[in-house]
């Protein structure tokens, strides 16, 4: 059974890495400690109004008295400092929001995905333009399927095509016939949702008997997933996939990393970046912090969880946990050019290509898209804010998840925001846009 994936983003150069501040003794080699935490900083300091940002409160407590959402953890940064982080409204009905309130991530996690993708580029062990077939045999052979007639006027089949690749009327199948891939599917394609696999109401995914396992891992799941046919040709359309497609990535970097998914963004990402509270199998003395309505999914449906266990659970888009303390970090990163308290995660270069627009106007005339945005790998973008939906300035990059979650930064400002809420975010994300970026008050 297919649950929530992983996966969330974004991303420019910005070469110096952040500064911080020590609660406790540094260690002597001058790395970081688990003391050092983002400084805090007064608005006014780095070039915000305090009585702008307070605009957030009196919003978010509008969205709270109407019921549109329960509650909130909002953070904003600019010019590495902090300058503002609260909790609001209930983690549950009787208990206050905490501000270290642990969240499922869903989408709003494939950024992750996409940096440890970008790791094992900057490692020199993959390029975003290797095949996928380089690393899975099974995907050597793709095939399309391609609907017969345009969908408003297509009769529906149960059948599986015939010897003519041809699908007989009988049922709730559209009529499609299957056509060998032009050229081959590449990680480029997956990291920029223009590969076609598991696009969201995509033919494929209707064709399709196999169905993943509550068992299966990512070893056993994505060599049988290249049965399935593509949505249509790589690399022509802009679709997103919710799932599929980026669990393709995540076998490769199993393959090339020789890890599971779950270690290696442990060791090379959430570990570097004290991202204490991120996890895959949330433990059980945090639980407390999530709404209770979450805390199964947290635990793997409430099991423990061994290695093999854990490692479906992750297959199964288990998805990430997280908090807004943590998120900003891993934003902050981005924002940096890929590094933080000394810890370099990414290339300066690599941060560029992930935040920079890889699809040309393909994702203009997409569903998830339109003018003025873009995509970078596992990153949405705002090309030109004059036409571009969301209000985002441009240059900026992020992605949200399905949960509640949001996360955006804009180079151009040193800016950071991380919004985090489940079960949802009721549009307020959208309406905090313009109160943060009317909060800057210098330019400099």
């Amino acid at each position: 059974m297919e649950r929530l994936l992983i996966v969330v983003a974004f991303f420019l150069v910005a070469s110096c890495s952040t500064s911080v501040t020590n609660v406790g003794d540094a260690e002597s080699n001058g790395q970081m400690t688990k003391s050092q935490e983002l400084p805090r900083g007064n608005p006014e300091a780095v070039g915000m109004s305090s009585d702008g940002l307070n605009k957030i409160d009196e919003l978010v407590q509008q969205y709270i008295e109407d019921d549109r959402i329960p509650g909130a953890v909002i953070g904003v940064m600019r010019r590495d400092k902090v300058v503002y982080l609260k909790a609001h409204g209930m983690l549950e009905d009787n208990e206050p929001m905490p501000e270290d309130a642990i969240f499922i991530m869903a989408s709003s996690a494939k950024p992750v995905i996409g940096v440890a993708t970008l790791i094992l580029v900057d490692d020199g062990l993959i390029s975003p333009m290797d095949p996928v077939s380089k690393y899975i045999p099974e995907y050597a052979e793709l095939q399309v399927a391609v609907p017969l007639k345009p969908a408003s006027s297509q009769k529906m089949s149960k059948t599986k095509p015939n010897s003519n690749n041809k699908s007989k009327n009988k049922g709730n199948i559209p009529a499609y016939r299957l056509e060998p891939v032009n050229r081959p599917l590449t990680i480029h394609d997956l990291l920029t949702h223009t590969a076609g696999v598991g696009t969201r109401g995509g033919l494929a995914s209707i064709i399709a008997k196999d169905r993943a396992k509550p068992s299966d891992t990512l070893a056993t799941w994505v060599p049988r997933m290249a049965a399935r046919p593509l949505d249509f040709q790589p690399g022509t359309r802009s679709a997103y996939s919710p799932n599929d497609g980026l669990k393709v990535v995540e076998r490769i970097i199993e393959i090339v990393s020789g890890m599971p998914l779950h270690k290696f963004i442990q060791s090379r990402i959430l570990d570097p970046l004290d991202m204490k509270d991120t996890h895959f199998d949330v433990p059980s003395d945090k639980l407390y912090r999530m709404p209770s309505r979450y805390r199964s999914k947290a635990k793997g449906d409430g099991k423990v969880l061994g290695e093999e266990d854990l490692s479906a659970y992750v297959s199964g888009a288990g998805g990430l946990f997280s908090t807004t303390r943590d998120y900003l970090r891993f934003q902050q990163m981005l924002l940096n050019g890929g590094t933080l308290f000394g810890h370099q995660i990414l290339k300066p270069e690599t941060v560029a290509m992930m935040t920079t627009n890889q699809v040309g106007d393909l994702h203009t005339k997409a569903a998830k898209g339109g003018p003025g945005l873009g995509k970078g790998y596992t990153s949405g973008i705002t090309l030109d804010q004059n036409i571009a939906r969301g209000g985002r300035i441009t240059g900026s990059y992020g992605w949200g998840g399905a949960a509640g979650t949001v996360s955006w930064n804009t180079p151009s400002e040193k800016l950071v925001v991380v919004y985090m809420g489940n079960p949802r975010s009721g549009g307020l994300p959208g309406k905090l846009t313009p109160i943060i970026q009317d909060a800057i008050i210098d330019n400099n």
